[in-house]
This record gives structure tokens, C-alpha cells and sequence, in this order.
């Protein structure tokens, strides 16, 4: 029975690490794919945009299947031999939080007032001087970018699932580790690993917004 404390904690860490890194990635690959995606004007950019837009609702299910076939032996990722490790549930909840970052971020650029994008350009700013400018002006929508993606991937279960095949002390997670509770009739426990999940999801979002309103002008 994995109630026991150890086991708990190892569920409960395994659970913030695969999360928070794949939101770290996603943050890393994201802002600067939205800034560009707001800044920049060329062919397909609107179809990119359209894209991202689509990928901000995608059913974590749809994730799973998809990353379960690059990474399968049969898949041309196969050899690496991801699949059913924590590598492939990153992976599957940096497809989930990425287009949530993208987009936040890009409706944040762009809904900077015009004025100041000059007033930045008018003090001679270098480009990477123009862009880190304007991503400190829109960094509470980032934080917002960062606490909708943490989110999105702490309480996802389909995608992990799939790719991580919820494995006892390699890959059982919080999401994953209710839904073998249940299966198992283990109400009571199911409960209160739920309770503990949000919980947990609480204290992260408290501490995002701690970051966000300290940052209000």
C-alpha cells in the first residue's frame, strides 16, 4: 500500500518536479515564441497564431496519444527508450503548458500600449533591449502565463497516463495515483490525495500571486 509517508512524499515530489520542469521549458520556449509571434509580421503568422489558439484547448488525451507514438518502439524516437519515464510525461505537459504560454504572452505584447514600443525604440534600444523591455512591461501576464500553465499540468492525468503508464516508485504521480485509489474502491484515500493535490496546487498559485502583486505599479 502506497500510503505509506515514504511512498507519499516520493509521489508528491516526482509530481512537482515533472511539472515543474516541464513548466520551465515551456516558459524558456514560450515567451520568446509569443513575443515573436507578436512582434514580427510575415507569411503564415496567422496561421502559426490559429495554430497556437487551437493547441491552448488541446485534450491532454489527444497529448498522450501523440507523444505515446514518437516515443513507442516503433516510433522514430523509439530507441531513445523514453517512453514509461518521466522524460515522456515532461514532454507530453510541455505540449500541454507550451501554446497556454505562447498565447498569454502574445496577447500581452501586444496589448502594450503603441507609445511606449516607440518611446523604447526612440532611446536608441538595441533589439534585444527592445524585446527584454517590453517582456519586464508585460510581466505580470507572464506570471499569469506561469501560474495558468502550472495549472494546466499539475492536475492533468490523461497524457501522464498514457506515456507514463503510472508506474509504482518510477512514475506514479498525485493525478495518476488518485485514479488507481479509485479503481481500487479506495474512496477515503482518493479523497484525500485529491484534498492534498489541491492543496498543493494552492500553496504554488499563493505563491505566484504573491510574485504578481508585488510587481503592480
Amino acid at each position: 500500500m502506497w500510503a505509506a509517508r515514504g511512498e507519499l512524499a516520493g509521489i508528491l515530489g516526482l509530481s512537482l518536479l515533472v511539472s515543474g520542469v516541464a513548466i520551465v521549458l515551456s516558459m524558456v520556449v514560450g515567451v520568446p515564441a509569443g513575443v515573436f509571434l507578436a512582434l514580427r509580421r510575415f507569411p503564415g503568422r496567422r496561421f502559426l497564431v490559429a495554430l497556437v489558439n487551437t493547441g491552448m484547448g488541446l485534450p491532454p488525451v489527444v497529448v498522450g496519444l501523440f507523444v505515446f507514438l514518437l516515443l513507442s518502439r516503433a516510433g522514430p524516437f523509439g530507441p531513445l527508450e523514453l517512453l514509461y519515464t518521466p522524460w515522456a510525461m515532461i514532454l507530453a505537459q510541455v505540449i500541454i503548458a507550451g501554446p497556454l504560454v505562447v498565447g498569454i504572452t502574445l496577447a500581452a505584447i501586444q496589448g502594450l500600449d503603441e507609445k511606449l514600443r516607440l518611446q523604447i525604440l526612440s532611446l536608441g534600444a538595441s533589439r534585444t533591449q527592445y524585446y527584454w523591455r517590453l517582456v519586464q512591461e508585460a510581466r505580470l501576464s507572464l506570471v499569469a502565463a506561469l501560474a495558468a500553465g502550472f495549472g494546466s499540468v499539475i492536475s492533468e492525468v490523461g497524457a501522464v497516463m498514457m506515456v507514463g503508464g503510472n508506474i509504482k516508485g518510477q512514475t506514479r504521480v498525485m493525478t495518476t495515483a488518485i485514479v488507481l485509489a479509485t479503481r481500487q474502491g479506495e474512496f477515503p484515500l482518493a479523497l484525500a490525495l485529491g484534498g492534498l493535490l489541491l492543496l498543493l496546487a494552492l500553496g504554488v498559485n499563493w505563491l505566484f500571486t504573491v510574485v504578481q502583486q508585488r510587481q503592480r505599479p
